[in-house]
């Protein structure tokens, strides 16, 4: 489904289903260098179990038209034209990484301008301040392959994934890996690894924006995680009014790791 936002077609996935505007919406949004693909088992049973789904490919991004987001603050501003666009009065955020600080920016925004549209925030491996080493944003751009090779290594906790994510026998490496060179090939114009591994480094507003959000919130963590090690939470879940905290046995790539961990997480949060 593409949808015009802020004059661009932007995409999301659907779930094989129609919109409906009688039912709540979730909003799944990726981080640096995937797409909306990463949300495949999550977001298609919420699209088979009364939520309407709208898994994005942030501007700049694979399917969807635009520039890249420079900062989250931006791309926030994105998801809030997208609510804005399909008259959503009824929604739940979802954000993995770099998407969970865009989550977070856009409800804190949302409460100021419209309280109780956004019902529900869902940060998967998450983290504040989400540093990016200098080396690693330097090896973004001279280097992107071999950036994109040591991203892996610290994303991952398991060589395999349980078949309810993307099949028996999958390499999560190679898969990963690929997926990461297909985005980044996505964008002859910008480089989205760095941008997106910048726009991460650089936020600076998550404490004040968390400080300030009412709806429940739901942080998803990976015991194993060396990109968003579960202590880089903390200070987030300090000032955080009403959270709820699932920890699985995974690295970075929960969705993928701990696929339906992360999914009976959703379910149990998101429930009436």
């Amino acid at each position: 489904m593409k949808i015009p936002v802020q004059g661009q077609a932007l995409y999301a996935y659907t779930g094989g289903k129609p919109f409906n505007p009688a039912q709540p919406t979730a909003v799944f949004i990726h981080g640096v260098l995937n797409d909306h693909s990463v949300w495949i088992l999550q977001s298609r049973y919420l699209a088979h179990h009364g939520w309407n789904v709208l898994a994005i490919d942030l501007p700049g991004h694979c399917k969807s038209e635009g520039a890249a987001p420079q900062s989250v603050e931006q791309a926030a501003d994105t998801v809030l034209a997208l609510l804005d666009a399909l008259n959503i009065d009824q929604a739940a955020l979802i954000g993995h990484s770099f998407g969970s600080l865009i989550a977070l920016e856009a409800t804190t925004r949302d409460a100021q301008a419209q309280p109780g549209r956004i019902g529900h925030l869902v940060m998967v491996g998450t983290a504040y301040p989400m540093r990016v080493s200098p080396a690693l944003l330097d090896l973004s751009v001279s280097a992107p392959m071999r950036a994109i090779d040591m991203v892996n290594v610290f994303s991952h906790s398991t060589l395999a994934p349980p078949p309810s994510a993307l099949g028996p026998g999958t390499w999560l490496y190679g898969g990963s890996k690929a997926l990461m060179r297909r985005v980044l090939a996505s964008n002859t114009q910008v480089n989205v690894f760095h941008t997106g591994f910048k726009a991460c480094d650089d936020y600076r507003g998550a404490e004040a924006a968390m400080a300030c959000v009412g709806c429940p919130t739901l942080f998803v963590l990976g015991q194993a995680d060396q990109m968003t090690p579960p202590r880089a939470a903390q200070s987030l879940l300090a000032l955080c009014q009403r959270p709820t905290v699932v920890q699985l046995p995974a690295g970075h790539s929960l969705m993928t790791e701990a696929p339906e961990g992360v999914l009976q997480a959703l379910k149990d949060f998101l429930k009436p």
